[in-house]
Parts: C-alpha cells; structure tokens; sequence
C-alpha cells in the first residue's frame, strides 16, 4: 500500500457548522484532514484505491492538494484544547449542540494509534458536557479503544459502524484498506454489550446478500441506516459518477447496484427483519429518524 505522509498544523475552529447532507446535526467535528483508508492499494492494479466512492474526493481538500487523496493526513495540533474553549463559549450561550464526529476523515483511521486526538476530544466532551448529542462515524474496530469515555457519555452518544457489505470478497474488491467485515461485526457487538448505543451505517450500500447482511446486523447493532450511491454522496449520485463507480460495479459484474431505486428493494428485507424501529434511510437515519412507512418509487 502507499505511504501515508503525515503533516501537522496549529488546529484552528473545531466546531464546525453542519452543512448539506448533516441536515439533522448543529456542528460537524473532524480530529484529522484527509483520510488514510483511502490511499493506493499499489499490488491491485492501477486504479485500485480505497474507498473509492468516498463523496470527499470529489471536495476541495481534496482536489486543491498536491498529493493524491489517502497518501496524506493532517493531525490538528492542540484540538482538544481548542474544542474545549468552544464548547465553554457554547454552554454559557446555551446553544443546543448535536454533533457528527468524521464527516470528512474516519476518526479512527490508523494514526489515531498513535496521536489519540480523537480520544482526546472524546475526553474533552465528556468533561466539560453540554453536547445533546455526538455520532462518532467510523469503519474501523479501534473504536473499541475508547470504550470507557463512549460508556461515560451514556445516552448522548451513539456509535456509527459502516459495514457496507457482508461480502468479503467485495470488501476486497471495493474497499480493500478497510478492516475485515468479521472485525467491524465483532467491534458492533461487544460495544452493544457494553452498553454503548450503536448503529450500523450500510454506507454507501454495496453489493451483498441483504438477508444475511440484516440477520448480521440485527444481532450485533441496536440500529441500521441505509444510503445508497445516490441518496448519500450529496449530488444525487453525481459525484459517484464523477469517481466511476458504475464503471467499477459494471467491471465487477455488479452493475445493478448503481440502481437509483436500490434502497426500495432492501427496506422491506432490512425492515422484515429489525422492525421500523430500528431501520433508516439516508440523511434523516443518521440522525436517529427512523422508517415509519416505506418510500415511494420515483414517479408515483
């Protein structure tokens, strides 16, 4: 795999605010620019990259760069401290604070292991309160880590576990920097016995066996969300197209899968399986909503 140069800058806002998709969010929080999961996977062919259908790419952090997306990540020096003054300003202004942790980095991408920032303001929120609510997105099981600080934050904060697939092979294929399907699992269901709140994020949807991806993930998650290619990149599937993933599904033999109306022949299935309570779709589902009637297909 390529390597991940790390850089370092004076970190400036923390809180920023919640903007396009994060309709139902105040504030978005990120520990790190860039993200690590995406970088070149060399010995998979050229064009082989991970997460290849991250919306972000398609952003001007992205773009505007000189190194290609995932070969680079920026630590926020002094993070935590900062965050802290910001959520004093907002207590004493009495501002109601909903927050998505990793709305353009995974929080928990490998150097986390070693400059802890996402622990740190963790700790941070849990010290000082005032936050009504805090999803941490992620797709990787050092979640796990942070098990203490997610417990003392009780009610307030939900983890979010993107298991895109129950298909290793697709896993492989499409995201082949991302953890093993069977580890994300495993993290999902000890953080539920823990008494951490969870949900799986099936984001963006990728080819799978949707009964058993549901039965998966109905033991190991208190709740799903579901957002397809289109539903989730912010462009109505714009930028997806942009990044070729039809051309990637279609070389894979998946090409049904770019579907506009995918996520109406899963529902009833995820659904059928959880319940409402526990299923939702899109932006709406990522901010704790959940499917009380099925959608329409486009037209009716």
């Amino acid at each position: 795999m390529a390597e991940v140069h790390v850089e370092k800058k004076t970190a400036g806002r923390m809180l920023q605010p919640a903007t396009g998709y994060l309709t139902g969010f105040t504030h978005s929080l990120n520990p790190y620019i860039g993200c690590a999961f995406g970088r070149p996977v060399d010995n998979l062919g050229r064009d082989t990259v991970g997460c290849p259908y991250c919306y972000v790419r398609r952003l001007p952090v992205a773009l505007l760069h000189p190194k290609p997306w995932g070969t680079w990540v920026t630590v926020k020096e002094g993070a935590p401290e900062r965050l802290r003054r910001e959520l004093r300003r907002s207590r004493a202004r009495g501002e109601t604070l909903r927050i998505f942790l990793g709305s353009s980095t995974d929080p928990y991408q490998p150097v986390e292991g070693r400059w802890k920032i996402t622990r740190e303001l963790l700790r941070v929120i849990a010290e000082e309160g005032g936050v009504d609510q805090l999803v941490v997105q992620t797709r990787s099981p050092m979640v796990l880590r942070d098990v203490d600080l997610l417990r003392a934050l009780g009610k307030k904060v939900r983890v979010s576990l993107t298991v895109e697939t129950d298909d290793e092979k697709v896993r492989r294929l499409l995201t082949p920097t991302s953890p093993p399907v069977s580890g994300r699992l495993r993290a999902l269901a000890r953080l539920r016995r823990a008494g951490v709140p969870t949900q799986a994020a099936v984001s963006p949807v990728l080819p799978m066996n949707p009964d058993r991806l549901a039965r998966l993930l109905a033991e190991a998650a208190d709740r799903v969300v579901l957002d397809t290619f289109h539903l989730g990149d912010g462009s109505g599937g714009k930028r997806s197209r942009l990044l070729g993933m039809p051309r990637r599904l279609e070389a894979a033999g998946y090409e049904g899968w770019f579907d506009p109306d995918l996520h109406l022949r899963l529902i009833p299935i995820f659904v059928g399986i959880l319940g409402p309570g526990r299923v939702g779709l899109g932006a709406a589902g990522f901010a704790g909503m959940n499917l009380t009637s099925p959608p329409h297909h486009r037209g009716e």
